[in-house]
């Protein structure tokens, strides 16, 4: 199997770094890939980012662990929707079943007042990052989720209230699902607690 962790709007591959190095020293192998690094030179919105994540999971022949945050776990929804054939199991991290609108039109306005320094760690421009934010406003994979039958691990960190709802819902739409709480951590679970998240995917990876 491919264990495969793909970060979030606001964050780049490094920040899976601390999760990568102790899932090796546990003999567990996995992939960090740099979302807008395998977009790059494409004008960036949903479509072309998740256009070249798909051609990154179709490269391996493995079948799939997939591990995504936020942006990172619709893509992996939106992959594991078209191409159930090669997943082997989801874990959806702080990933919103409905894009909140109003939240999404304050974030973009906030995006627009930063400095354009303020996404060079991202990998991104300032001009990319917010069409990128726009272009997720439709998405919704609530009805096709409820369609999976792979081994689903919904994971949200216990003071990310923002998501804890859509946690519940994708809990109770995939039938073959789990609902973890993480303690001690906001929305960025790979960021704010690694080692407990190192020890959910250990266990559940081990299962499947």
């Amino acid at each position: 199997m491919k264990n495969v962790l793909i970060h979030g709007l606001g964050q780049s591959s490094n920040e899976w770094n601390t999760v990568k190095n102790e899932l090796e020293a546990k003999g567990i192998s996995s992939i960090a890939p740099d979302l807008f690094e395998l977009a790059k030179g494409k004008e960036l919105d949903y479509t072309t980012v998740y256009q070249a994540f798909s051609k990154l999971c179709e490269s391996y022949q493995d079948n799939l662990n997939l591990c995504g945050l936020s942006l990172g776990g619709l893509l992996a929804l939106d992959y594991a929707i078209r191409y159930p054939e090669k997943i082997n199991s989801l874990v959806l991290i702080g990933t919103p079943y409905e894009i909140p609108k109003g939240l999404l039109k304050f974030q973009n306005f906030v995006f627009k007042l930063m400095p354009k320094s303020a996404f060079q760690s991202m990998g991104v421009s300032k001009k990319d990052f917010i069409r990128l934010s726009k272009s997720m406003a439709e998405l919704n994979f609530m009805k096709s989720a409820a369609m999976l039958d792979c081994p689903a691990l919904i994971l949200c960190g216990a003071n990310d209230k923002a998501n804890m709802e859509s946690a519940k819902r994708f809990y109770e739409a995939m039938k073959n699902s789990k609902l973890v709480i993480v303690e001690d951590s906001g929305h960025e679970v790979n960021k704010d607690n690694p080692n407990e998240l190192v020890s959910i995917l250990q266990g559940f990876w081990a299962e499947y």
